[in-house]
């Protein structure tokens, strides 16, 4: 295959697209990330103003420990709630990402492909065996990337289950303590 300037400018406008992509993907999600962290510390902040006026309010023992274990929980929640936002901005973020590289890499394998085709139709007769080789080559790569991609979609989804899981219990955990407290 001849290398001729439209196919240079073709392949770096759709290198410039995928870069402008892949920009935008990382100032959604860096955006994202920044009003969740201003959100999420305003909101500590109002609620440390509110708990601190409650303490100060506490006239008997018993009324502190009530109160203690009551202010613990909501916090305990809004990490959680935080954390939970947190990883799905992450999550999504590598889903675009992730997208975006399979993208690239089918247009790779098709632009290969139609220049192993071009290659055969003006090879010189008896290099058959080189272009079958070439095109085993790839389709063991495309096995090769398919295979490493179903793995890291699994490894994914058992992490996520494995947060989910780990969140609930913190949750749970939490309350059943701050329940304990409150009955002492």
């Amino acid at each position: 295959m001849i290398a001729t300037p439209e196919n240079f400018a073709s392949a770096n406008k759709a290198a410039v697209q995928s870069f402008v992509t892949l920009a935008n993907t990382s100032f959604a999600s860096t955006e994202r990330v920044a009003a969740l962290n201003l959100n999420v510390g305003r909101s500590f902040l109002e609620d440390g103003v509110a708990n601190a006026k409650a303490l100060l309010g506490v006239k008997d023992p018993q009324h502190f420990v009530a109160l203690q274990s009551t202010l613990a929980q909501p916090a305990l929640e809004k990490l959680v709630s935080y954390s939970r936002k947190l990883y799905e901005i992450a999550t999504e973020t590598n889903e675009a990402v992730s997208k975006l590289v399979e993208a690239q890499f089918s247009d790779l394998n098709k632009t290969v492909a139609d220049a192993l085709d071009k290659a055969a139709k003006d090879a010189p007769a008896g290099s058959d065996g080189a272009i079958s080789a070439v095109r085993f080559a790839l389709a063991a790569t495309n096995s090769a990337y398919n295979n490493i991609s179903k793995a890291a979609k699994q490894v994914a989804e058992i992490a996520e289950a494995n947060i989910s899981a780990a969140t609930n219990a913190t949750v749970k955990a939490g309350s059943s303590a701050a329940k304990a407290k409150r009955a002492a």
